[in-house]
């Protein structure tokens, strides 16, 4: 079926009952599963599907595709089913193998391990914020590439919701932002069928959602969710030239019956999240008057659904399209398919080492956020693809960086390419938006705030590490030392909470050199997201430039002694605390070693035989930090030593804290002396059990 042919209305019905039938079948199987969106949702998709997506299955990664999320992701069977009838590599026992171990089929839909799966959903209202930033980056990109005749970048970003991503506050940060930057391309789907787990829903939600998101700058339709004559035109309104000269989003509210085809439960919150049960399958396949076998799919049905020939023709133009542009602008071609890629500019990681030591020769106290600033100042405008922000901090968090650019619509409506934006005071919204930008692909998002907020955008952190995606958040104001705004600014579990996420790499530099490192790694990184935790006090230099490539192993000795008798472990603004303390004790012929951990991650995927040699297993330890003491149990042994706090801050002078929490040189010369009265284990990583 090609792009916008209207099909009779009895092959609409049974090609959307196709779709409901499979995700009965599947979730009866796995007696697990959410049945009733995907059943109720079953018409939209098909019209969205068959009628307006631009996609290939034999390419699931082709550039120009449109993009498709289901931010109510516990319906994954949707998904799932469409893949399979469109004709991804998503076979029919993948289907059957819906939530087992180690199948393409997870409970919620998973990038990277489905093909045709855009981002990862289930915590509900992401992947609407997800949606936003693979939105905004397609605006970017059309307005940085296209020429006059020659449009590369050109695509639409679908999204299913339902009203539990409507009741998460994240959609009124990502909706509210995308309606101000006018992203005319974004259009989303509502499955207004007023249910949620817990039954009818008017109980807890009574928004007017159509008059919430026009105050946005959305454009809204409402239509029957059951009708695909007015689903369609709902869509070809979206999508029209005027509808893009207008400049707003699209939300299409759609009326339907969860669970539509099962006879004794649509419409009540049994058939939102758990199976049909063998008795009301046989009713749904009576009243939808389906003959064919579980998982089976009938052979009309099936070459209806069919997108392959469609989609490879869709692509084979838009690569005759970009051929003719490349020949046209060789140079911007170049650059455009070096960002597709993923790939950093030719030279740039040979010239690292010069920027990072440029900033290593710094003689000055810095903070770390002012080192972050001059690291951006030398490798920012080197880098197309970055795209920085801050939630309405950048003054503070010095997110921005020479000749940067902002982002967004002039007064009078003209979409600006830049390469910094403001999120405004949206920090949950933020960290999601720039997981969709990275989703999307040529960018490279980071984004500011301080340290104790990162607790509003945790979860989207954790989404990046769970998709592995390239994404940088700078956390500023990182402990007690920003002193007089208090314990409700001032971070305590902050850190070490962070540093328990799989896959995020946390940095807590102690210098500029130690904070220019963390910056050349996170630029390099291609496997998971990483967070610089940053002083808002200045700090002195700890070494000279030559430590470059030992800071990049996350752990190392900053300074050793002849004959040390204990290790001391620091962090951050704490390392210059344990050089302090390595002097005093050497008055007193106690030798001691300093270590300097500025990413635990990275310090422990390094081999055995570096964590050993800076940290001897026979030594004891005493560790150092400004946050709660828990985490370092494992480096220092049960017998260690930590200096750090496990109570909330102060609003007092950084210097007052510091010596009321006990946070000193002198303090922790005391551990170490206490520490050494007595026999003690040694340090080192502690073994950890894997599952």
């Amino acid at each position: 079926m090609s792009t916008n042919q209207r099909p009779d209305p009895d092959l609409a019905r049974r090609m959307a009952n196709a779709i409901r039938l499979l995700a009965v079948d599947a979730v009866e199987a796995a007696q697990s599963g959410h049945p009733g969106a995907p059943m109720g949702m079953a018409d939209i998709a098909e019209v969205l599907w068959n009628r307006h997506l631009r996609h290939n299955p034999a390419n699931p990664h082709w550039f120009d595709r449109d993009r498709f999320v289901l931010s109510n992701g516990h319906g994954s069977m949707l998904l799932y089913a469409l893949l399979h009838l469109t004709g991804y590599a998503l076979s029919i026992d993948d289907l059957r193998q819906f939530r087992r171990l180690h199948s393409k089929t997870a409970g919620h839909p998973e990038v990277g391990v489905t093909p045709g799966v855009e981002t990862t959903t289930g915590p509900l209202g992401q992947g609407l914020a997800n949606a936003v930033g693979m939105a905004l980056a397609e605006k970017l990109l059309a307005t940085e590439y296209n020429r006059p005749g020659h449009t590369i970048v050109d695509h639409h970003t679908h999204v299913f919701l339902g009203d539990g991503c409507l009741m998460e506050g994240i959609s009124h940060e990502a909706c509210s932002l995308a309606g101000t930057l006018r992203l005319s391309k974004l259009v989303a789907l509502y499955d207004d069928n007023g249910i949620s787990i817990d039954g009818h829903v008017q109980g807890w939600f009574t928004d007017d959602t159509p008059r919430r998101f026009a105050a946005y700058g959305w454009q809204v339709v409402t239509v029957d969710g059951h009708d695909p004559s007015t689903i369609d035109a709902a869509l070809r309104r979206a999508r029209s030239a005027s509808a893009q000269a207008e400049g707003k989003p699209t939300l299409i509210c759609c009326k339907t019956l969860i669970g539509k085809g099962a006879p004794h439960k649509q419409g009540s919150h049994e058939v939102h999240g758990a199976a049909l049960g063998a008795a009301e399958v046989q009713a749904t396949r009576e009243a939808l008057g389906w003959h064919a076998a579980p998982f089976e799919v009938p052979a009309d049905l099936a070459a209806a659904w069919n997108a392959t020939e469609r989609g490879q023709a869709l692509e084979a133009d838009w690569q005759a399209r970009f051929a003719a542009y490349r020949e046209a602008y060789p140079a911007e071609a170049a650059e455009f398919h070096r960002r597709m890629l993923g790939e950093l500019p030719d030279g740039f990681a040979a010239d690292l080492p010069a920027m990072v030591a440029a900033l290593g020769q710094r003689t000055d106290a810095v903070a770390t956020r002012k080192a972050s600033q001059l690291a951006l100042d030398a490798m920012a405008p080197r880098l197309p693809e970055i795209f920085g922000g801050s939630a309405d901090l950048t003054s503070s968090n010095l997110t921005n960086f020479k000749g940067c650019v902002t982002a967004g619509p002039d007064k009078a409506g003209r979409f600006t390419a830049g390469n910094h934006l403001s999120y405004g005071v949206r920090e949950f919204g933020m960290a999601a938006i720039m997981n969709g930008l990275a989703l999307h692909g040529g960018f490279i998002p980071y984004g500011g705030t301080f340290l104790a907020f990162s607790d509003y955008s945790r979860n989207a952190v954790r989404m990046a590490a769970l998709m592995k995606l390239q994404v940088i958040h700078v956390f500023t104001h990182d402990s007690i030392g920003l002193g007089e705004d208090g314990p409700t600014h001032q971070p305590v579990e902050h850190v070490p909470s962070l540093r328990l996420i799989p896959g995020l790499d946390v940095w807590r530099p102690g210098d500029a050199l130690e904070t220019a490192v963390a910056w050349a790694h996170a630029l390099q990184r291609r496997d998971g997201p990483t967070a610089l935790a940053l002083s808002r006090q200045n700090l002195p230099p700890l070494g000279d430039e030559t430590r470059a490539a030992a800071v990049q192993r996350g752990g190392y000795v900053l300074s050793d002694s002849v004959d040390a008798r204990a290790v001391i472990v620091a962090t951050g603004s704490e390392t210059m605390l344990a050089l302090q303390a390595q002097t005093a004790l050497a008055a007193e012929g106690i030798a001691v070693r300093v270590v300097s951990m500025p990413c635990t991650g990275v310090f422990d995927r390094q081999d055995a035989a570096w964590q050993d040699q800076v940290l001897p297993p026979a030594l004891p330890a005493v560790a150092v930090e400004a946050a709660h003491p828990d985490f370092w149990r494992k480096y220092v042994g049960r017998s260690g030593r930590v200096v750090g706090m496990s109570s909330f801050g102060e609003s007092a002078p950084a210097k007052d804290l510091y010596a009321h929490f006990g946070i000193t040189a002198a303090r922790v010369a005391d551990e170490v002396r206490a520490l050494l009265q007595r026999p003690r284990q040694g340090c080192g990583v502690a073994a950890e059990a894997t599952a």
